[in-house]
């Protein structure tokens, strides 16, 4: 059963058609859509798709999930940075054990104040995205050829992608740890606005598919999502949201250029939780 928000907007259309192609959960997994708005998407029969419930009623569309993808927010335009993007208001989950999958920006503190606003849910079960796809722009390969890639911090204009430890699958390829390639990433949602005057909508329906198969059936390499922070051994302060490796990989080296990022990117986290908790506070 997952519920899908914002369901008619570009994102989530490129996203259901994914998710009900068999391209995300395990391919016997039959599917039940909770959608709250309507969309056009649902025109077809597919061999997964068992349900699709349209709804806007909250005790419907929150009962019972397994996923919740949570891709509304206002949409983004040229001259907004994430950071002062609206956010929308999450609710609490009835069923303790859904994975939530927060999208809509600022996604990190989004997701943040989705685990406060449900404290009775364990905060591992929420988490936001980060992506590898540039590197293999970059190489001029497949994301399928990259593996160990690492993104730190926000995603923001200070967001670290970290490849110091990354692997592509084709010899002689090799991408560089610093200077141009890490602003390129950082910028890349900025520049496709500039050029399409609306955010990326496809990517991102990838990116969100990418990340829900890591999470339930992906193996064997570093995986990098935006987690609650507490306990890592990386210097970051607990209770933020931060995009961490969260999957076989725990103390790996640090550079001295690595580390300055990183404590850029937290510091941002930090003052974005700030910002929000006032807002909540003063609700």
């Amino acid at each position: 059963r997952v519920l899908v928000t914002g369901a008619t907007g570009q994102i989530v259309y490129s996203l259901l058609n994914s998710i009900r192609n068999r391209s995300v959960f395990d391919e016997d997994q039959p599917i039940i859509f909770v959608l709250l708005d309507v969309t056009p998407m649902m025109d077809c029969t597919l061999p997964l798709l068992k349900d699709v419930i349209a709804t806007d009623k909250e005790e419907v569309s929150f009962k019972n999930l397994d996923v919740a993808f949570l891709v509304a927010s206002m949409q983004r335009r040229e001259g907004m940075e994430k950071r002062f993007t609206e956010s929308k208001t999450l609710e609490k989950y009835n069923k303790k054990s859904v994975k939530v999958i927060v999208v809509g920006n600022p996604a990190n503190t989004n997701c943040l104040t989705a685990s406060k606003l449900a404290p009775s849910m364990p905060k591992e079960n929420f988490s936001c995205l980060t992506s590898k796809a540039q590197i293999a722009l970059q190489l001029d390969v497949t994301a399928n050829d990259v593996t160990n890639v690492v993104i730190w911090g926000n995603h923001s204009l200070t967001q670290y992608p970290d490849v110091n430890h990354a692997k592509v699958k084709l010899q002689g390829k090799e991408v560089q740890a610093q200077g141009e390639f890490v602003m390129t990433m950082q910028q890349r949602g900025t520049a496709i606005i500039k050029a399409r005057k609306l955010s990326r909508a496809m990517s991102a329906a990838k990116a969100i598919c990418d990340h829900i198969r890591d999470m339930f059936v992906s193996e064997g390499e570093f995986v990098s999502m935006g987690v609650i922070s507490d306990g890592n051994s990386y210097g970051i302060p607990d209770d933020l949201l931060c995009s961490f490796p969260v999957k076989f990989v725990e103390g790996l080296p640090i550079n001295d250029f690595s580390c300055e990022k990183i404590d850029l990117t937290a510091k941002e986290l930090k003052e974005e939780k700030e910002t929000a908790f006032e807002f909540l506070s003063s609700a």
